[in-house]
């Protein structure tokens, strides 16, 4: 009989030695510049819209334009101290580089919409492309007299047509005069990996390509004296002792004998303090109304044992906050920066709405 053939075996890949839970529960983390290639049109053009909010130190306002009537302007900064200086920033979502045949209708809706004063002409023009532009139009895009010739020579084939479906562009003797009187030095294309740097920078970054929150910075001291800000929940608390005390409590003073009530009126100022700086570091790390999300949740947490019948306003104050430091808040952005102090000072900042009341 003949012998038997060896089965070869294939080798067992290799196995990292330690495989982190997020890793297991999410897979590998994209790198926001392989990301950014997968994008849909629309969501490109929202991810440069959330880039052009780092710019807001040189920008009034930024708006999206991009849709049908558009005329050639996706994205357009105003600039600030001037209004009639504007940006304009066009995006396209291709799957290669951009080349010179990608933009000669875009400089072409930009000359014919110009010169009929649609709008007026902007101080730059940038083109956005996840994959940034090629050799041949880089180099095209730094030297402005060649764009401008070769947009004159591209004009019948890319032009004539494709300004506008409802009529033909001519490039006529009064148009090309128009045109050559135009400063093309304006135009660049913006690298993919500066965007994504500055993107970094803004409250969509995290939400838009994940990697976690970035540390809370240090929290504030509560000023000595109460500021305009703190006004009623403070005057809840105060109300909330007089009720535990049966008489009236105008102000600290009316305490000075309750060192205990002193102490809660302090560390309510720091949970206060410290759910104000989460709001703020919401504020700069996250798209809005997260916060606010959290305010609900809890809210909708603690509703009960604030309904809930106690001795006096004070014993609801100590029980609900009690109760809101075990709530589950397990599926929030802001859990992994969420702290202790921080669920009592939410409790405050409702109070302070007056969502919340601790006397009846």
């Amino acid at each position: 009989m003949p012998g038997k053939v060896p089965v070869k075996t294939m080798p067992a890949p290799a196995i990292p030695a330690d495989v982190p839970a997020d890793v297991v529960a999410t897979g590998q983390l994209i790198p926001a510049i392989e990301r950014i290639k997968i994008f849909s049109d629309v969501q490109w053009e929202e991810f440069v819209l959330e880039w052009a909010d780092s710019l807001r130190d040189e920008y009034d306002r930024v708006e999206r334009c991009g849709g049908a009537g558009d005329m050639g302007r996706d994205v357009i900064a105003i600039c600030k101290g001037d209004n009639s200086i504007w940006d304009n920033y066009q995006c396209k979502h291709y799957k290669n580089p951009l080349a010179p045949s990608d933009i000669w209708v875009e400089l072409g809706k930009l000359v014919y919409y110009t010169k009929l004063e649609y709008y007026t002409y902007p101080r730059r023009y940038f083109f956005i492309a996840p994959q940034g532009a090629g050799t041949r139009l880089s180099n095209l895009l730094r030297n402005p007299d060649q764009l401008r010739t070769q947009l004159k020579q591209n004009w019948e084939k890319n032009c004539l047509k494709g300004i506008t479906t409802t009529t033909e562009i001519e490039l006529n003797a009064e148009l090309t005069d128009y045109l050559n009187q135009l400063d093309f030095s304006i135009f660049e294309a913006k690298p993919p990996l500066r965007l994504i740097d500055e993107h970094a920078k803004t409250r969509w970054y995290v939400a838009r390509f994940g990697g976690g929150l970035p540390p809370r910075p240090p929290i504030d001291v509560p000023p000595t004296h109460p500021t305009q800000h703190e006004v009623i929940y403070l005057r809840q608390l105060l109300d909330a002792y007089g009720d535990h005390l049966h008489r009236q409590v105008v102000d600290l003073g009316d305490i000075s004998m309750r060192i205990d009530l002193q102490e809660h009126f302090y560390d309510s100022r720091l949970e206060f303090y410290s759910a104000e700086s989460l709001r703020n570091f919401s504020r700069d790390t996250l798209p809005p109304g997260e916060f606010e999300k959290l305010q609900e949740e809890i809210q909708s947490g603690i509703k009960d044992d604030v309904r809930a019948d106690y001795e006096d306003g004070y014993r609801r104050v100590l029980s609900v906050i009690k109760s809101a430091r075990f709530l589950q808040l397990t599926n929030h952005a802001l859990i992994n920066r969420l702290s202790i102090r921080d669920r009592g000072g939410v409790c405050h900042q409702l109070a302070n709405e007056n969502k919340v009341r601790w006397v009846k």
